[in-house]
């Protein structure tokens, strides 16, 4: 066998696809060195005819392993495990989560006896033991959340940090969130998605992106409302103390947040309330350590990370822990303890902010459910985390720090995407039972009523770029979906969440079937519901089972594309590509409208029509057949700007928006109120039709 084949056969049994098909429909083929770059990232060295050989033993030794998986999954009423799996003959015990035992043998086939009730048991045979992770056959429904209450469900999308209440420093907290989930209900919905809330670098005010965080397995401390639990007079103490009224003040004043400033000034106002409540004892602080004993393990680490991050940073520099001395790269390593023994305050402290947080957001989803929603909180799950942060130090063996998740060019991206986020290890995951996936999946559902998975893809594959490399040369990486579908489904009931999946962009053959086939729904976003001639859909043919809304946090606002603001955003940062012209986009966009306008049976398409043209698309997306309708806050207000544009960081401010008035009374204004109406209206009228 020649070098090229080993590497592609080596290629092939690790899980990367070697042949694609690019968005228009065109056959491509990952080179030698992409493919090389790649393997080493997943621990498989393949530059030599012997770094094969070794790479393709060592493969071989993990598959032919008489030793079990630590995790296996299954249906509940159907034969656990692949056909000969199991040793046929074999006699077993099972210990359910309830505490049943049942006894058995591998059957001929190899498999064990269909389970009929969901959860994580405990297998054992012979000397082995491992976990059976029996999941239902499908997620949590919308129509399970309703539970015969209506037909459908609409709802709202809120990026909290844009949400404002009176004391809140300069962003919005979950305390803002709690009053505005209060408001929405008033209104009539019965869920609010919110931008994802995962763990930042708090040591780091230049890196705000919540799609790039340091955990998805712990939550953004700078959303904290410390008042909503130690109360407004402890605040206001604290910030007295240490002479930051001037500067809260200040930032609470801005219409686009200041990242670096607020970082300094909230941390600063932590530490002193942290000293206050650690002498002070009582109820809160037994809940505290309640919390903290909780937490475990995964807590402990990311606050140690906090600690060691922090102390390693100066000024705007704050290495990645991959540049950390040696002796700290590794959580189990004695000096890691070493350090935290020494530093205990300062690990404590990170606990305390993180249970500030898990507090306020829990409090939040309460509220949602006392004020009458039937699903409250849609957490966001990003696609992944930041190589050099807390999630990707904790759990080295199931995360590819080495490698960036992204996109390979399409239409849009012509270059490709790489988004400068770790992915999971697909052995890693398999090798550890999935810890790091289960652990992620139950800290999002805890505090909601839903989740979104951000790219939801990447449960089957994911397009990883090699450190350094360009976005084109990197190549799909297959993940155990039927595993990770399981465990999703089985987590969406233990918590009663539903699910949905952002599966917008190159889409696998096939694979949204399998999210129908499993409740998960998609995402119906207007301007992508077209026909062959780009015309858009009437509302009647978009679907049941998807999600509908009228745009995303990284798409323009429908004012904002009535009016080409997008348009201009990019010819003046030069965006456009190189065939094209502000004019000539502008111009698309004018017949473009004109598809709209007549889409929605408006009488005109002028720039001077866009109030009618925001509430048509309202309309049209509450006419639509989706058991969820999600309306992003920015289209009921009206306004033009969007959250996101995507392949900028500083020359647009992203994640820097802040909404007007208050988040209690911001849906009580006269144009929010009239879009709200319009859409309880259209989702009754479709309902009436149906």
């Amino acid at each position: 066998m020649s070098e090229s084949n080993a590497l592609h056969k080596l290629a092939e049994k690790a899980g990367i696809s070697i042949d694609w098909t690019s968005f228009d429909g065109k056959s491509q083929h990952v080179s030698d060195e992409s493919l090389q770059h790649l393997l080493s990232a997943l621990g498989l060295p393949a530059k030599t005819e012997d770094n094969i050989r070794q790479s393709m033993a060592k493969l071989d030794e993990l598959e032919d392993s008489e030793h079990l998986p630590p995790l296996i999954t299954g249906d509940c009423s159907a034969p656990i495990g692949t056909t000969g799996q199991f040793k046929t003959g074999q006699s077993y015990t099972l210990t359910l989560e309830s505490g049943e035992t049942v006894s058995g043998k591998v059957d001929s086939n190899g498999q064990l006896a269909p389970v009929e009730s969901m959860g994580y048991h405990t297998l054992t045979l012979g000397d082995q033991s491992l976990t059976l992770a029996i999941a239902p056959q499908h997620c949590f429904t919308v129509a399970d959340a309703l539970a015969k209450a209506k037909p459908r469900a609409w709802g709202l999308a809120a990026q909290v940090y844009s949400l404002r209440r009176q004391g809140d420093g300069g962003i919005g907290d979950l305390k803002a969130l709690e009053e505005f989930v209060r408001s929405a209900a008033r209104h009539g919905a019965d869920a609010v998605a919110i931008s994802p809330l995962h763990a930042m670098f708090s040591a780091d005010g230049n890196r705000h992106s919540p799609y790039s965080p340091s955990s998805r397995m712990f939550l953004n401390i700078l959303n904290a409302a410390p008042s909503a639990l130690l109360g407004e007079k402890a605040v206001q103490h604290a910030l007295q103390r240490t002479g930051l009224e001037q500067e809260w003040a200040r930032l609470e004043q801005l219409d686009l947040i200041d990242w670096p400033a607020l970082v300094k000034t909230r941390l600063r106002l932590y530490r002193a309330l942290h000293m206050d409540f650690r002498c002070k004892g009582g109820n809160l602080w037994e809940d505290f350590q309640a919390f903290r004993k909780k937490g475990g393990e995964a807590l402990e680490n990311h606050c140690r990370f906090e600690a060691l991050h922090a102390s390693f940073t100066h000024g705007d520099s704050a290495p990645s822990w991959q540049h950390w001395p040696e002796e700290y790269r590794e959580p189990s390593n004695p000096a890691v303890a070493q350090f935290a023994e020494s530093h205990a305050q300062d690990v404590e402290f990170y606990a305390f902010t993180q249970w500030l947080a898990a507090r306020g957001l829990e409090n939040a989803q309460k509220a949602a459910k006392e004020a009458g929603m039937h699903i409250g909180l849609i957490a966001d799950i990003a696609v992944g985390a930041d190589g050099g942060g807390s999630q990707a130090w904790s759990r080295q063996e199931e995360l590819l720090s080495s490698v960036s998740v992204g996109a390979p060019p399409d239409l849009l991206n012509q270059r490709g995407q790489g988004w400068g986020i770790s992915a999971f290890s697909p052995a890693g995951l398999k090798r550890n039972g999935f810890r790091a996936f289960i652990e992620m999946l139950q800290a999002n559902f805890a505090y909601a009523g839903g989740v979104r998975i951000d790219h939801v893809m990447g449960l089957q594959r994911l397009w990883l770029v090699p450190e350094g490399a360009s976005p084109e040369e990197g190549a799909y990486l297959s993940y155990p979906i039927e595993d990770m579908l399981r465990l999703v489904a089985l987590e969406s009931w233990r918590n009663e969440c539903i699910v949905m999946g952002e599966d917008l962009g190159t889409v696998p053959e096939g694979f949204r079937e399998r999210l129908t086939d499993k409740a998960i729904m998609g995402m119906q976003v207007l301007m992508f519901e077209r026909d062959e001639d780009q015309n858009f859909k009437p509302a009647e043919e978009w679907l049941s089972t998807s999600m509908a809304t009228t745009t995303t946090h990284d798409l323009p606002t429908m004012k904002g594309w009535w009016i080409g603001r997008d348009i201009e955003w990019q010819a003046r940062l030069e965006q456009l590509a190189e065939d094209t012209t502000e004019e000539k986009e502008k111009q698309q966009r004018a017949q473009d409208r004109q598809r709209l306008a007549k889409t929605l049976g408006l009488q005109s398409a002028d720039l001077d029509a866009v109030e009618d043209a925001v509430d048509g698309c309202i309309r049209h997306i509450g006419k639509s057949p989706a058991t969820l309708t999600i309306l992003p806050v920015e289209d009921a207000l009206g306004l033009e700007e969007q959250a996101n544009l995507p392949g900028t960081i500083d020359s647009h401010p992203n994640w820097r928006r802040r909404w007007p008035d208050t988040a209690s009374t911001l849906l009580d204004n006269e144009t929010p109120t009239r879009r709200l109406k319009l859409l309880v209206t259209a989702r009754h009228d479709a309902e009436s039709n149906t």
